[in-house]
């Protein structure tokens, strides 16, 4: 439930406000309408308040990490980022009308359909780990669904460098039910076998109705019991009996004690999954991982950017035309009443008028001459 009410909503060009769509700690989340082309936003404000360096870097780093992974399928799709008018930085993502943030306490979810999204967020996972990126936040409410039904990764916002070389490392942010041990001990702030142990608690999760060390029905699930819980590392089985025991296996492989004993990657893990499918006569979900070229292109994300990157205005001066010509002293123009100023040119004349008065003359002398004429003529006559 929300602390807080939503913060305005920022005015944007090319965009409509509709209504909001969720707040948190940082920022607040908004459905737009963007005009052109026309479709529905959601757009990711940081409060005003509290924009600080810290910030700063982590909002430009959620940028420049959503937006070159975009192209994946099952990552969530970022379109522009900029700073709003009143000074607010925001993101302008791909809207997703629902996540799995309370479906899995709600509703026993189908054990086929469970496997099917874990490949697919493994597969970004995996995606993320090959371009030198940890998401650092794997849970089930960073998993959104489109309006196709399919599921993807969301909220880069804490992500770092896999090799630790970041300004960030002194982070410790955690979301404790799907946090590995060395994480809630804070002795690494994030590493590839930690996102192995977040992605097999998410899946246990949405196969069980609640996080890996929660006691069903209990009041005992303080944050620092369930650190206590998660620090001895004991794995307890789901307890459905549509879930097959290979399953079992890989779930407690993947939440080992030692991150050693843990699968060496997100693919790996995703393997064992198809296996299960495999194992359960259902076809394969195919694994989108991304080509080491691709992984591997581009300049590395910079995560101590804590400029306030926005709207660029040129600032190249163009030399002008007239260069060599001096430019005219400024004059003071006579209005056109006909009253003088002193220093004042006179008022000029419109074009249109000018022509009008020389036409105007030139028939005057034209009649002049013709009633000339005819008057010599009848004195002649």
């Amino acid at each position: 439930m929300a602390t807080r009410l939503p913060s305005a909503p920022p005015v944007l060009g090319g965009f409509t406000y509709v209504r909001p769509l969720g707040t948190g700690g940082f920022a607040d989340v908004f459905l737009f309408e963007q005009n052109l082309p026309r479709r529905p936003v959601a757009v990711k404000v940081l409060l005003k308040d509290i924009v600080d360096e810290g910030l700063l870097r982590m909002f430009n780093a959620e940028a420049d990490v959503m937006a070159r992974l975009s192209s994946h399928p099952s990552i969530l799709t970022v379109y522009e980022a900029s700073i709003s008018a009143d000074g607010r930085p925001y993101l302008v993502m791909e809207y997703c009308p629902t996540s799995l943030t309370t479906r899995y306490r709600r509703e026993a979810i189908p054990v086929a359909e469970v496997l099917q999204l874990s490949i697919k967020i493994a597969s970004a996972l995996e995606t993320a780990h090959r371009s030198g990126l940890l998401h650092r936040d794997i849970k089930p409410s960073n998993i959104l669904v489109t309006t196709f039904g399919a599921p993807v990764l969301s909220d880069f916002g804490i992500a770092a460098a896999v090799s630790g070389r970041t300004g960030a490392d002194e982070v410790f942010a955690m979301s404790v039910p799907w946090s590995a041990p060395e994480i809630v001990d804070e002795r690494i702030p994030g590493s590839i076998a930690a996102e192995v142990w977040s992605l097999g608690a998410t899946v246990y999760s949405l196969l069980a109705g609640r996080s890996p060390f929660e006691r069903a029905g209990s009041g005992q699930n303080t944050r620092e019991q369930l650190k206590t819980r998660i620090r001895r590392a004991v794995y307890t089985p789901v307890g459905r009996a549509d879930v097959p025991p290979r399953l079992e296996a890989t779930l407690a492989r993947a939440m080992s004690k030692d991150p050693a004993q843990r699968h060496a990657s997100a693919a790996e893990f995703a393997y064992d999954l198809q296996l299960v499918q495999h194992e359960m006569g259902l076809a394969h979900t195919p694994m989108d991982v991304a080509v080491d070229e691709w992984a591997t292109a581009g300049a590395a994300i910079d995560f101590a950017d804590d400029r306030q990157r926005g709207p660029v205005r040129p600032s190249v001066a163009y030399p002008s035309r007239r260069a060599g010509r001096a430019a005219p002293a400024p004059t003071r123009r006579a209005p056109d009443d006909g009253t003088v100023l002193a220093g004042a040119e006179p008022a000029r004349r419109p074009r249109t008028a000018l022509r009008i008065g020389l036409w105007a003359g030139a028939a005057v002398v034209a009649v002049s001459a013709i009633v000339t004429v005819v008057a010599l003529v009848a004195g002649g006559g």
